[in-house]
């Protein structure tokens, strides 16, 4: 089985989630299957909130209403990827750029399930550039200060996200202390949010691999 075999799986065993309400849906490669699988039970739904605008064009495009989170309350489920995860469901995200809304989203759940390839399941965080939103008058700023931190952050030149922020992703951190250091980020001024998600974690990590669907509570 190819990657993407491993990610459709993880896709469709997060379909068991899925019982009425309104969804939460992340960003990226694995989430695009779910949202595909999501378009054989939009009757079910009561609709989606979206955490990017490429994610909402593929809703749409199926047919799925995408609603404001502002209207909606609390949502019954979140179903994202990640870009890396420990095996506490701390999790690194933010390689599509769409950390800030995922993590809003994220906030908004009763349940975030979190789906992936078996890959991305590390012992510690950090082989992954650690991405972080930017109000971009701050970027020199904040880099200087996760400098301090003890990472090398590399501005992701050309990307704005969909809050018209820049990137910083950090190379080169073991990241031990994950709530921790998530909170000294985000009290940078001029950091809009890191894409460390420790505070709120994921309550279920679905592993597409191999052997099988891999399920971590």
């Amino acid at each position: 089985m190819n990657q993407d075999d491993l990610k459709r799986m993880a896709a469709e065993a997060a379909m068991e989630y899925i019982d009425g309400g309104i969804i939460g849906v992340g960003t990226g490669s694995t989430v695009n299957h779910f949202i595909d699988l999501l378009a054989d039970v939009k009757g079910r739904i009561d609709g989606t909130v979206s955490s990017s605008e490429a994610s909402s064009e593929r809703l749409k495009a199926h047919g799925i209403p995408v609603l404001d989170l502002n209207a909606t309350g609390e949502l019954e489920v979140y179903v994202d990827g990640a870009d890396e995860s420990n095996r506490h469901l701390h999790l690194i995200k933010g390689g599509g750029g769409a950390l800030t809304r995922e993590k809003i989203v994220a906030g908004a759940s009763r349940k975030f399930v979190c789906i992936a390839d078996e890959s991305k399941l590390v012992d510690v965080l950090g082989t992954f550039p650690l991405p972080i939103e930017v109000i971009p008058m701050a970027r020199s700023h904040v880099a200087r200060q996760l400098v301090k931190l003890g990472g090398t952050p590399v501005w992701r030149e050309g990307f704005v996200t969909d809050n018209g922020n820049i990137i910083l992703d950090v190379h080169n951190l073991r990241i031990m202390e994950p709530t921790e250091l998530e909170q000294q980020i985000n009290n940078i001024a001029g950091v809009v949010t890191t894409g460390i998600f420790a505070l709120r974690p994921a309550d279920v990590l679905i592993l597409g691999s191999e052997d099988g669907v891999k399920t971590i509570k």
